[in-house]
Protein backbone atom coordinates (compact mmCIF):
# COMPACT_ATOMS: atom_id res chain seq x y z
CA UNK A 1 0.00 0.00 0.00
CA UNK A 2 1.57 3.45 -1.21
CA UNK A 3 2.21 5.89 1.87
CA UNK A 4 2.48 9.75 1.26
CA UNK A 5 5.43 11.24 3.35
CA UNK A 6 6.03 15.21 3.62
CA UNK A 7 9.05 16.81 4.89
CA UNK A 8 7.78 20.33 5.45
CA UNK A 9 10.53 22.03 6.14
CA UNK A 10 13.59 20.24 4.56
CA UNK A 11 15.78 21.25 7.04
CA UNK A 12 19.52 22.03 6.22
CA UNK A 13 19.27 23.95 2.99
CA UNK A 14 19.13 27.89 2.54
CA UNK A 15 15.23 28.81 2.20
CA UNK A 16 12.07 27.07 2.62
CA UNK A 17 11.45 23.87 0.95
CA UNK A 18 8.73 21.15 1.18
CA UNK A 19 9.14 17.65 -0.47
CA UNK A 20 6.47 15.30 -0.58
CA UNK A 21 7.20 11.93 -1.72
CA UNK A 22 4.83 8.59 -2.36
CA UNK A 23 6.55 5.28 -1.46
CA UNK A 24 5.24 2.10 -2.33
CA UNK A 25 6.84 -0.80 -2.07
CA UNK A 26 9.98 1.26 -0.49
CA UNK A 27 10.56 3.06 -3.45
CA UNK A 28 9.04 6.69 -4.47
CA UNK A 29 7.01 6.71 -7.20
CA UNK A 30 5.82 10.50 -6.95
CA UNK A 31 6.87 13.48 -5.45
CA UNK A 32 6.06 17.23 -5.69
CA UNK A 33 9.01 19.81 -4.44
CA UNK A 34 7.38 22.94 -3.27
CA UNK A 35 9.09 26.56 -2.50
CA UNK A 36 7.05 27.85 -0.17
CA UNK A 37 7.81 31.27 0.22
CA UNK A 38 7.59 34.03 -2.41
CA UNK A 39 10.43 36.21 -3.36
CA UNK A 40 9.30 38.91 -5.37
CA UNK A 41 12.89 40.95 -5.73
CA UNK A 42 11.77 41.72 -9.30
CA UNK A 43 8.67 43.47 -8.53
CA UNK A 44 11.14 45.42 -5.78
CA UNK A 45 13.07 46.26 -8.57
CA UNK A 46 10.88 48.35 -11.43
CA UNK A 47 11.38 51.79 -11.90
CA UNK A 48 14.11 52.12 -9.28
CA UNK A 49 17.28 53.30 -10.48
CA UNK A 50 19.87 50.60 -12.29
CA UNK A 51 22.58 51.33 -10.02
CA UNK A 52 20.95 49.48 -7.77
CA UNK A 53 20.15 46.39 -8.86
CA UNK A 54 23.54 45.05 -7.73
CA UNK A 55 22.73 45.79 -4.66
CA UNK A 56 19.50 44.57 -3.77
CA UNK A 57 20.06 41.54 -6.04
CA UNK A 58 22.66 40.41 -3.34
CA UNK A 59 19.80 40.35 -0.83
CA UNK A 60 17.98 37.57 -2.59
CA UNK A 61 20.73 34.81 -1.04
CA UNK A 62 22.96 35.59 1.79
CA UNK A 63 25.15 32.47 1.13
CA UNK A 64 25.69 33.38 -2.89
CA UNK A 65 25.10 37.12 -2.92
CA UNK A 66 28.14 37.59 -5.00
CA UNK A 67 26.88 35.11 -7.78
CA UNK A 68 23.70 37.83 -7.58
CA UNK A 69 26.09 40.72 -7.48
CA UNK A 70 28.19 39.41 -10.55
CA UNK A 71 25.05 38.57 -12.79
CA UNK A 72 23.57 42.66 -12.29
CA UNK A 73 27.03 43.98 -13.32
CA UNK A 74 27.19 41.85 -15.99
CA UNK A 75 23.45 42.52 -17.42
CA UNK A 76 24.11 46.30 -16.78
CA UNK A 77 26.98 46.29 -18.54
CA UNK A 78 25.54 44.67 -21.27
CA UNK A 79 23.10 46.86 -22.08
CA UNK A 80 26.02 49.12 -22.88
CA UNK A 81 28.17 46.72 -23.89
CA UNK A 82 31.10 47.17 -21.91
CA UNK A 83 33.63 45.39 -20.56
CA UNK A 84 35.68 46.27 -16.99
CA UNK A 85 39.38 46.66 -16.81
CA UNK A 86 41.71 43.72 -15.89
CA UNK A 87 41.70 44.18 -12.52
CA UNK A 88 38.50 44.52 -12.12
CA UNK A 89 37.61 41.16 -13.99
CA UNK A 90 40.26 39.90 -11.71
CA UNK A 91 38.85 40.34 -8.51
CA UNK A 92 35.36 40.20 -9.33
CA UNK A 93 36.63 36.34 -10.15
CA UNK A 94 39.13 36.38 -6.68
CA UNK A 95 35.89 37.60 -4.37
CA UNK A 96 33.61 34.99 -6.38
CA UNK A 97 35.84 32.37 -6.05
CA UNK A 98 36.26 32.78 -2.60
CA UNK A 99 32.03 32.71 -2.16
CA UNK A 100 32.06 29.35 -4.06
CA UNK A 101 35.20 27.65 -1.58
CA UNK A 102 33.11 28.97 1.83
CA UNK A 103 29.83 27.54 0.00
CA UNK A 104 31.29 24.23 -0.66
CA UNK A 105 33.14 23.86 2.10
CA UNK A 106 29.48 24.91 4.30
CA UNK A 107 27.42 22.83 2.25
CA UNK A 108 29.47 19.32 2.54
CA UNK A 109 29.81 19.50 6.38
CA UNK A 110 27.39 21.60 7.97
CA UNK A 111 24.59 21.14 5.13
CA UNK A 112 25.23 17.38 3.57
CA UNK A 113 27.65 15.58 6.18
CA UNK A 114 24.80 15.02 8.31
CA UNK A 115 23.23 12.72 6.06
CA UNK A 116 26.00 10.12 6.26
CA UNK A 117 27.98 10.44 10.06
CA UNK A 118 26.49 10.43 13.14
CA UNK A 119 27.54 12.96 15.51
CA UNK A 120 27.18 13.67 19.24
CA UNK A 121 23.93 13.64 20.60
CA UNK A 122 23.49 17.67 20.60
CA UNK A 123 22.63 20.15 18.27
CA UNK A 124 23.25 20.50 15.66
CA UNK A 125 23.52 16.60 15.24
CA UNK A 126 20.06 16.16 17.04
CA UNK A 127 17.69 15.24 16.92
CA UNK A 128 17.91 13.66 13.46
CA UNK A 129 17.32 10.39 11.49
CA UNK A 130 19.38 7.77 11.78
CA UNK A 131 18.97 5.35 9.09
CA UNK A 132 21.55 3.20 8.35
CA UNK A 133 23.86 5.57 9.50
CA UNK A 134 25.43 4.02 13.45
CA UNK A 135 25.72 0.58 11.71
CA UNK A 136 27.71 2.14 8.37
CA UNK A 137 29.77 3.90 11.31
CA UNK A 138 30.47 1.07 13.35
CA UNK A 139 31.70 -1.00 9.97
CA UNK A 140 33.88 2.17 8.53
CA UNK A 141 35.93 3.77 10.99
CA UNK A 142 36.91 6.60 8.32
CA UNK A 143 34.08 8.00 9.03
CA UNK A 144 35.02 9.37 12.37
CA UNK A 145 37.48 11.34 10.58
CA UNK A 146 35.01 13.23 8.98
CA UNK A 147 33.17 14.19 11.96
CA UNK A 148 36.99 14.98 13.66
CA UNK A 149 37.12 17.54 10.57
CA UNK A 150 33.93 19.42 11.26
CA UNK A 151 35.08 22.17 13.42
CA UNK A 152 38.63 23.02 10.96
CA UNK A 153 35.64 23.01 8.16
CA UNK A 154 33.97 25.78 10.60
CA UNK A 155 37.46 27.53 10.47
CA UNK A 156 37.80 27.18 6.77
CA UNK A 157 34.92 28.90 6.06
CA UNK A 158 35.76 31.65 8.20
CA UNK A 159 38.59 32.05 6.04
CA UNK A 160 37.51 32.15 2.88
CA UNK A 161 34.48 34.86 4.28
CA UNK A 162 37.77 36.70 5.37
CA UNK A 163 39.78 36.26 2.20
CA UNK A 164 36.65 37.56 -0.20
CA UNK A 165 36.46 40.20 2.15
CA UNK A 166 40.26 41.34 1.41
CA UNK A 167 39.00 42.73 -1.65
CA UNK A 168 35.46 43.16 -1.82
CA UNK A 169 35.21 44.92 1.63
CA UNK A 170 32.73 43.02 4.15
CA UNK A 171 31.03 39.27 3.09
CA UNK A 172 28.63 37.92 2.47
CA UNK A 173 27.10 40.77 0.78
CA UNK A 174 29.43 43.32 -1.49
CA UNK A 175 29.06 47.11 -2.32
CA UNK A 176 32.33 46.60 -4.39
CA UNK A 177 30.26 45.07 -7.40
CA UNK A 178 29.50 48.35 -9.65
CA UNK A 179 29.16 48.54 -13.22
CA UNK A 180 32.48 49.78 -15.10
CA UNK A 181 34.57 48.03 -12.49
CA UNK A 182 35.61 47.40 -8.58
CA UNK A 183 36.05 49.50 -5.43
CA UNK A 184 38.88 48.48 -4.21
CA UNK A 185 42.54 48.91 -5.41
CA UNK A 186 44.99 45.49 -5.29
CA UNK A 187 47.41 46.52 -3.10
CA UNK A 188 50.44 44.75 -2.67
CA UNK A 189 49.71 44.07 1.16
CA UNK A 190 45.74 43.03 -0.12
CA UNK A 191 47.48 40.58 -2.46
CA UNK A 192 49.62 38.92 0.26
CA UNK A 193 46.87 38.63 2.49
CA UNK A 194 44.22 37.18 0.29
CA UNK A 195 47.27 34.67 -0.53
CA UNK A 196 47.74 33.76 3.05
CA UNK A 197 44.22 32.52 2.92
CA UNK A 198 43.90 31.13 -0.04
CA UNK A 199 47.33 29.04 0.47
CA UNK A 200 45.41 27.56 3.99
CA UNK A 201 42.41 27.10 2.09
CA UNK A 202 43.94 25.18 -0.65
CA UNK A 203 45.95 23.11 1.63
CA UNK A 204 42.35 22.06 3.56
CA UNK A 205 40.31 21.38 0.39
CA UNK A 206 42.78 19.04 -1.04
CA UNK A 207 44.38 17.47 1.86
CA UNK A 208 40.58 17.01 3.81
CA UNK A 209 37.90 17.96 2.20
CA UNK A 210 38.37 16.22 -0.97
CA UNK A 211 39.47 12.60 1.34
CA UNK A 212 36.43 13.09 3.37
CA UNK A 213 34.02 13.23 0.38
CA UNK A 214 35.94 9.89 -0.99
CA UNK A 215 35.45 8.50 2.60
CA UNK A 216 31.96 9.09 2.71
CA UNK A 217 31.91 7.20 -0.40
CA UNK A 218 33.72 4.60 0.10
CA UNK A 219 30.98 4.02 3.32
CA UNK A 220 28.01 4.90 1.06
CA UNK A 221 28.58 2.91 -2.30
CA UNK A 222 24.79 2.39 -3.23
CA UNK A 223 25.10 5.96 -3.49
CA UNK A 224 26.99 6.40 -7.04
CA UNK A 225 24.02 4.92 -8.25
CA UNK A 226 21.06 6.57 -6.64
CA UNK A 227 19.59 10.01 -7.33
CA UNK A 228 20.42 10.43 -11.16
CA UNK A 229 17.36 12.68 -12.35
CA UNK A 230 17.32 13.99 -15.86
CA UNK A 231 20.49 13.14 -17.38
CA UNK A 232 20.86 17.12 -18.79
CA UNK A 233 23.09 18.99 -17.68
CA UNK A 234 23.66 23.01 -18.35
CA UNK A 235 26.11 25.96 -17.35
CA UNK A 236 26.29 29.07 -18.11
CA UNK A 237 30.12 28.90 -17.16
CA UNK A 238 31.93 31.29 -15.18
CA UNK A 239 35.00 33.18 -14.24
CA UNK A 240 36.23 35.15 -17.35
CA UNK A 241 39.86 34.61 -18.43
CA UNK A 242 40.28 37.14 -21.04
CA UNK A 243 39.47 40.66 -21.04
CA UNK A 244 37.12 39.77 -24.06
CA UNK A 245 34.97 37.89 -22.20
CA UNK A 246 35.79 35.00 -24.85
CA UNK A 247 37.17 32.14 -22.91
CA UNK A 248 36.17 31.28 -19.12
CA UNK A 249 37.86 28.16 -16.32
CA UNK A 250 34.27 26.50 -16.84
CA UNK A 251 32.80 27.25 -20.34
CA UNK A 252 29.05 27.07 -20.91
CA UNK A 253 27.50 24.39 -22.55
CA UNK A 254 24.80 21.52 -22.50
CA UNK A 255 24.82 17.89 -22.38
CA UNK A 256 21.63 16.11 -23.12
CA UNK A 257 21.17 12.70 -24.26
CA UNK A 258 25.63 12.03 -23.73
CA UNK A 259 26.18 14.36 -26.07
CA UNK A 260 27.85 17.92 -25.23
CA UNK A 261 26.74 20.80 -27.30
CA UNK A 262 27.98 24.53 -27.40
CA UNK A 263 25.94 27.40 -25.77
CA UNK A 264 26.48 30.59 -26.86
CA UNK A 265 24.99 34.16 -27.51
CA UNK A 266 21.40 34.17 -27.58
CA UNK A 267 20.88 31.59 -25.31
CA UNK A 268 18.23 33.45 -23.27
CA UNK A 269 16.20 33.04 -26.01
CA UNK A 270 15.90 29.02 -25.82
CA UNK A 271 14.80 29.61 -22.43
CA UNK A 272 11.27 29.82 -21.11
CA UNK A 273 9.71 29.58 -17.82
CA UNK A 274 6.36 27.20 -17.31
CA UNK A 275 3.98 28.35 -14.46
CA UNK A 276 1.38 25.65 -15.05
CA UNK A 277 2.00 24.43 -11.64
CA UNK A 278 3.79 27.55 -10.51
CA UNK A 279 1.57 30.05 -8.23
CA UNK A 280 1.63 33.03 -11.45
CA UNK A 281 -0.86 33.80 -13.94
CA UNK A 282 -1.08 31.82 -16.61
CA UNK A 283 -0.52 34.70 -18.90
CA UNK A 284 2.94 34.84 -18.03
CA UNK A 285 3.25 30.68 -18.89
CA UNK A 286 6.41 30.02 -21.16
CA UNK A 287 7.75 33.03 -21.67
CA UNK A 288 11.27 33.99 -21.98
CA UNK A 289 12.96 35.56 -19.41
CA UNK A 290 13.78 38.59 -21.50
CA UNK A 291 9.92 39.08 -21.17
CA UNK A 292 9.11 37.43 -18.30
CA UNK A 293 7.02 39.16 -15.70
CA UNK A 294 6.44 37.71 -11.96
CA UNK A 295 2.63 37.91 -11.12
CA UNK A 296 1.89 35.77 -8.15
CA UNK A 297 -1.95 33.92 -8.21
CA UNK A 298 -1.93 32.02 -5.08
CA UNK A 299 -3.90 29.81 -4.74
CA UNK A 300 -4.28 28.34 -8.67
CA UNK A 301 -5.43 24.91 -9.57
CA UNK A 302 -2.79 22.12 -9.27
CA UNK A 303 -0.29 24.61 -8.93
CA UNK A 304 2.28 23.24 -5.58
CA UNK A 305 5.09 26.19 -5.77
CA UNK A 306 6.86 29.79 -5.78
CA UNK A 307 9.05 28.35 -7.94
CA UNK A 308 8.69 28.52 -11.75
CA UNK A 309 10.00 25.35 -13.88
CA UNK A 310 12.63 26.85 -16.20
CA UNK A 311 13.29 24.82 -19.46
CA UNK A 312 15.86 25.13 -22.20
CA UNK A 313 14.72 23.73 -25.62
CA UNK A 314 11.50 23.05 -23.68
CA UNK A 315 13.40 20.21 -21.27
CA UNK A 316 14.69 20.50 -17.70
CA UNK A 317 17.86 20.51 -17.20
CA UNK A 318 20.34 19.87 -13.64
CA UNK A 319 22.53 22.66 -13.06
CA UNK A 320 25.72 22.70 -10.49
CA UNK A 321 29.34 21.90 -9.92
CA UNK A 322 28.67 18.61 -11.12
CA UNK A 323 27.39 20.02 -14.94
CA UNK A 324 29.99 22.66 -14.32
CA UNK A 325 32.64 19.61 -14.06
CA UNK A 326 31.19 17.60 -16.52
CA UNK A 327 30.47 19.71 -19.40
CA UNK A 328 34.16 20.49 -18.74
CA UNK A 329 35.50 17.72 -19.23
CA UNK A 330 37.28 17.86 -15.70
CA UNK A 331 34.84 14.88 -14.03
CA UNK A 332 34.45 11.28 -15.41
CA UNK A 333 32.15 10.10 -13.41
CA UNK A 334 28.28 9.52 -13.37
CA UNK A 335 24.77 11.68 -12.24
CA UNK A 336 24.29 10.42 -8.84
CA UNK A 337 24.14 11.84 -4.91
CA UNK A 338 27.60 10.81 -4.43
CA UNK A 339 28.64 11.90 -7.83
CA UNK A 340 27.92 15.99 -7.30
CA UNK A 341 29.50 15.79 -4.07
CA UNK A 342 32.74 14.16 -5.22
CA UNK A 343 32.35 16.80 -8.41
CA UNK A 344 31.72 19.94 -6.06
CA UNK A 345 34.58 19.21 -3.71
CA UNK A 346 37.02 18.59 -7.14
CA UNK A 347 35.80 21.68 -8.76
CA UNK A 348 36.71 23.71 -4.93
CA UNK A 349 40.54 22.83 -5.51
CA UNK A 350 40.11 23.65 -9.28
CA UNK A 351 39.11 27.42 -8.27
CA UNK A 352 41.56 27.82 -5.71
CA UNK A 353 44.39 26.49 -7.60
CA UNK A 354 43.33 29.08 -10.62
CA UNK A 355 43.07 32.09 -8.18
CA UNK A 356 46.56 31.62 -7.54
CA UNK A 357 47.31 32.44 -10.95
CA UNK A 358 44.58 35.26 -10.69
CA UNK A 359 46.35 36.94 -8.09
CA UNK A 360 49.86 37.02 -10.16
CA UNK A 361 47.59 38.93 -12.98
CA UNK A 362 47.04 41.57 -10.41
CA UNK A 363 48.92 44.87 -11.38
CA UNK A 364 48.81 47.60 -8.34
CA UNK A 365 49.49 49.80 -10.67
CA UNK A 366 46.40 49.69 -13.18
CA UNK A 367 43.12 51.24 -12.95
CA UNK A 368 40.38 49.48 -11.28
CA UNK A 369 37.12 51.38 -12.96
CA UNK A 370 36.81 52.96 -16.16
CA UNK A 371 35.23 56.87 -15.43
CA UNK A 372 33.60 57.18 -18.77
CA UNK A 373 31.48 54.12 -18.01
CA UNK A 374 28.21 55.50 -19.15
CA UNK A 375 24.67 54.21 -18.52
CA UNK A 376 22.35 53.77 -21.60
CA UNK A 377 18.69 52.81 -22.01
CA UNK A 378 18.29 49.04 -23.62
CA UNK A 379 18.34 45.45 -22.06
CA UNK A 380 21.45 43.67 -21.20
CA UNK A 381 21.65 39.86 -19.57
CA UNK A 382 24.38 38.35 -17.07
CA UNK A 383 24.71 35.05 -17.01
CA UNK A 384 27.00 33.67 -14.94
CA UNK A 385 27.41 30.96 -12.31
CA UNK A 386 26.41 30.23 -8.23
CA UNK A 387 27.85 27.93 -6.40
CA UNK A 388 24.47 26.03 -7.31
CA UNK A 389 24.08 26.45 -11.11
CA UNK A 390 23.33 28.66 -13.95
CA UNK A 391 22.13 32.10 -12.41
CA UNK A 392 20.44 34.32 -14.90
CA UNK A 393 19.61 38.24 -14.61
CA UNK A 394 17.81 40.03 -17.38
CA UNK A 395 17.22 43.72 -17.23
CA UNK A 396 15.56 46.23 -19.20
CA UNK A 397 16.17 50.10 -18.89
CA UNK A 398 13.78 52.91 -20.12
CA UNK A 399 14.60 56.22 -18.92
CA UNK A 400 16.81 56.01 -16.80
CA UNK A 401 14.98 53.30 -14.79
CA UNK A 402 14.59 49.67 -14.60
CA UNK A 403 11.23 48.78 -16.90
CA UNK A 404 11.61 45.05 -16.14
CA UNK A 405 13.83 42.82 -14.23
CA UNK A 406 13.71 38.70 -14.48
CA UNK A 407 16.20 36.16 -11.96
CA UNK A 408 16.68 32.76 -12.66
CA UNK A 409 18.15 31.13 -10.07
CA UNK A 410 19.75 27.56 -10.08
CA UNK A 411 17.58 26.08 -7.73
CA UNK A 412 14.69 27.05 -10.44
CA UNK A 413 16.14 24.61 -12.55
CA UNK A 414 17.20 21.80 -10.40
CA UNK A 415 13.82 21.94 -7.92
CA UNK A 416 11.16 23.06 -10.25
CA UNK A 417 7.94 21.84 -10.51
CA UNK A 418 6.17 19.64 -13.50
CA UNK A 419 6.18 22.13 -16.53
CA UNK A 420 2.85 22.29 -18.69
CA UNK A 421 3.80 19.24 -20.39
CA UNK A 422 3.70 17.68 -16.95
CA UNK A 423 7.34 16.50 -17.13
CA UNK A 424 9.35 16.67 -13.57
CA UNK A 425 12.22 18.66 -12.27
CA UNK A 426 15.53 17.26 -12.06
CA UNK A 427 15.36 17.50 -8.28
CA UNK A 428 11.95 15.47 -9.05
CA UNK A 429 13.32 13.41 -10.98
CA UNK A 430 16.26 12.17 -9.27
CA UNK A 431 13.77 10.92 -6.22
CA UNK A 432 11.97 9.04 -8.27
CA UNK A 433 12.74 5.46 -7.97
CA UNK A 434 14.84 5.84 -4.96
CA UNK A 435 14.67 3.09 -2.39
CA UNK A 436 13.39 3.51 1.19
CA UNK A 437 13.25 1.67 4.14
CA UNK A 438 11.27 3.57 6.90
CA UNK A 439 8.53 5.89 5.37
CA UNK A 440 8.58 7.72 8.38
CA UNK A 441 11.89 8.73 8.07
CA UNK A 442 13.09 9.14 4.66
CA UNK A 443 16.70 9.71 5.13
CA UNK A 444 17.77 8.57 1.64
CA UNK A 445 15.22 11.43 0.14
CA UNK A 446 17.04 13.85 2.23
CA UNK A 447 20.53 12.55 0.49
CA UNK A 448 18.86 13.28 -2.75
CA UNK A 449 17.93 16.00 -2.25
CA UNK A 450 20.80 17.47 0.08
CA UNK A 451 22.93 16.70 -2.97
CA UNK A 452 21.86 19.15 -5.15
CA UNK A 453 22.48 22.03 -1.82
CA UNK A 454 19.06 23.56 -2.98
CA UNK A 455 18.80 26.78 -2.09
CA UNK A 456 15.72 29.04 -2.12
CA UNK A 457 15.52 32.25 -0.68
CA UNK A 458 17.03 33.36 2.80
CA UNK A 459 15.34 36.09 4.88
CA UNK A 460 14.23 35.98 8.33
CA UNK A 461 10.60 35.12 9.46
CA UNK A 462 8.92 35.20 12.74
CA UNK A 463 5.95 32.65 12.86
CA UNK A 464 3.16 32.39 15.48
CA UNK A 465 2.54 29.43 17.21
CA UNK A 466 -0.60 29.18 14.62
CA UNK A 467 1.28 29.06 11.99
CA UNK A 468 0.40 32.64 11.21
CA UNK A 469 3.15 35.18 10.03
CA UNK A 470 3.58 37.83 12.46
CA UNK A 471 4.89 41.08 10.82
CA UNK A 472 7.81 42.89 12.84
CA UNK A 473 8.06 46.27 12.31
CA UNK A 474 11.58 48.17 12.76
CA UNK A 475 12.66 51.64 12.78
CA UNK A 476 15.96 53.27 13.81
CA UNK A 477 16.07 55.52 16.93
CA UNK A 478 15.90 59.48 16.21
Amino acid sequence: MATITVMDPVTRIEGHLKVEITIDNNKITNTRCTGTLFRGFEMLLKQRNPLDAAILTQRICGVCPISHGQASVLALEDVSNWRPTTNARLMRNLTLGANFIQSHILHFYLLAAMDFVKGPNTSPWAPAWDGDISATMAANSDLQQVLNNFTGAISARRDAHEMGAVFSGRMPTSHAFVPGGFTARPTNQRIDTFRNHLNSLTNFVRNIYIPDVERVGAAYPDYWNIGTGSDNLMSYGVFETDDQYQSKLFPPGFIENGTLYSLGVGVGTLITESVAYSWYEDTTNNLTPDVGDTRPDHPKGDAYSWLKAPRLNGKPFEVGPLARMKISNRYDGGISVMDRHMARAKETLIIAEAMQGWLDELDPNSPVFDDTYDQFSGTGVGLTEAPRGALGHWIQISNGKIENYQVITPTCWNASPMDHNEVHGPMEQALMGAPVINPDQPIEALRIIHSFDPCLSCAVHILKPNGKVMRLETSLPS
